[in-house]
């Protein structure tokens, strides 16, 4: 599967001037070990190494930080060639030796050109242990699938292509246009975990899906015996079980179960390290950065993965293939978790993604404005609207009290529309703002559909 992070990989590959070893960093079952094995694939050697299974690779890389005696004693013990410039090094699972981490460093210092990399599945919790080598690493991070991915898996390209190149001020044509619609409600049904993903092109059934979505599950939970203790597991197990259906709202710990804040609170941080939850937090959004003017303790949540918080939930699947556009407005905090999962892909890959909201509340209205992001040196509202409404009330009341912010994006199932202030993309074009306002992005995502 191809993945726009590849173009990224391939960036830090070709890298001339201060190259560091990599952390690709992401939550478990997001592609991390196959596009870094894909990434190999570019190099005239790829050496590979499991610290979690290989207790004896994990033993040569626990004794001391020398990188030099690192190499070549993996080199012997695995008996290939690890070449500075022709090889490709990469340590899965560092998580089992936080050292290793710290061990990074000294490859920048005695190897730079060794091309290494790392990855693991609960890794900031490893570094929450060691610290992180600063300025002597660096990171890239990884989510699951996003709708354009999903279309170049299906073989789709020119779907995808057509999204890119489309003249955002005229309409999509109709049968396209539907056609794309109905494909997001087969996204929003099977979620972009890569599994899933592979699950329903190969057998196009909707229970094998559901049956990758049960596995994954179980994995996270049986997770947190790794990253909590003991007495922590309920409260994760509570929060795991009930905080979902508090998707997209704001979040009240008192909805979760019997339990107090002071006691789901750590565990709900335990869920964000692991990847697993993405707090969006409220900020008054007059000025960048963003995140300068959040009130930390207003969030609403989303999960990882919008087929995974289905599964999660037990909802019915079934209007997503039947009626999708019934489906995106009788689960519109579904939708509103898409368009976040979308932004968190499309952002810049060298920091990890944040998400904000903004909310007003007086005596004579409320208005909320689901996504705040940052498009050049402006903020830029977004507000996800379900079904194609084109009313917008909220979106006035935040352009006009915010001058800074010249425009709004609306996403919805209505065709591309360019109003006065206003941008309204189809839910299918979540990428377009930010591809078309970014370089990086449009080179990577064109890299995807070439």
């Amino acid at each position: 599967m191809k993945r726009i992070i590849d173009f990224f990989l391939q960036e830090w590959k070709n890298e001339k001037f201060n190259r560091k070893p990599l952390l690709l960093r992401g939550a478990r079952q997001v592609g991390k070990t196959h596009s870094i094995r894909e990434l190999g694939k570019t190099f005239e050697n790829f050496v590979e190494v499991n610290l979690e299974s290989d207790l004896d690779a994990r033993k040569i890389i626990s004794q001391d930080f020398d990188s030099k005696r690192i190499v070549f004693q993996l080199s012997q013990f695995l008996k290939k060639d690890i070449i500075p410039g022709k090889t490709l090094l990469f340590i899965d699972e560092i998580q089992a030796v936080p050292s290793a981490i710290i061990a990074l460093r000294y490859f920048y210092e005695l190897i730079p050109e060794l091309h290494v990399i790392a990855a693991g599945s609960l890794l900031d919790f490893a570094i929450e242990k060691v610290g992180m080598p600063v300025g002597r690493v660096s990171s890239l991070y990884m989510y699951p699938m996003s709708f354009l991915e999903f279309l170049v898996a299906l073989g789709d390209k020119v779907w995808a292509k057509a999204i890119l190149t489309h003249d955002i001020n005229t309409h999509m044509l109709e049968p396209i246009h539907k056609k794309l619609l109905d494909l997001v409600g087969i996204y929003l049904a099977i979620g972009g975990m890569p599994a899933a993903i592979d699950a329903w092109v190969q057998t196009k059934t909707p229970r094998q899906v559901k049956r990758v979505h049960s596995d994954l599950l179980a994995s996270y939970r049986q997770d947190f015996n790794k990253y909590a203790s003991a007495y922590q597991i309920k409260y994760l197990d509570a929060l795991f079980n009930n905080a979902l259906a508090q998707l997209s709202n704001k979040f009240m710990f008192s909805r979760v179960g019997e339990y107090q804040k002071r006691e789901l609170e750590p565990a709900l941080e335990l869920l964000k390290k692991a990847g697993i939850v993405h707090p969006v937090i409220r900020s008054a959004g007059q000025g960048i950065p963003i995140g300068s003017q959040a009130q930390l303790d207003d969030f609403k949540i989303i999960f990882l993965d919008v087929g995974l918080s289905q599964a999660a939930l037990n909802l019915d699947l079934t209007s997503w293939f039947v009626e999708p556009l019934v489906a995106f407005i009788n689960k519109g905090e579904i939708v509103e978790s898409f368009i976040g999962q979308e932004l968190l892909v499309y952002s810049d890959p060298i920091i990890k993604g944040d998400l904000f909201y903004w909310h007003r509340e007086n005596r004579s209205s409320q208005a909320e404005i689901d996504y705040l992001v940052q498009i050049k040196e402006k903020v830029v509202p977004i507000k996800v609207k379900a079904g194609t409404s084109l009313r917008i009330k909220s979106m006035h009341i935040f352009l006009d009290s915010h001058p800074n912010s010249l425009y709004g994006v609306r996403f919805s199932a209505h065709n591309f529309l360019n109003e006065q202030r206003v941008f309204t993309y189809p839910l299918y074009a979540a990428a377009r703002p930010f591809f078309d306002t970014n370089t990086n992005l449009q080179e990577a995502l064109l890299s995807l559909v070439s």
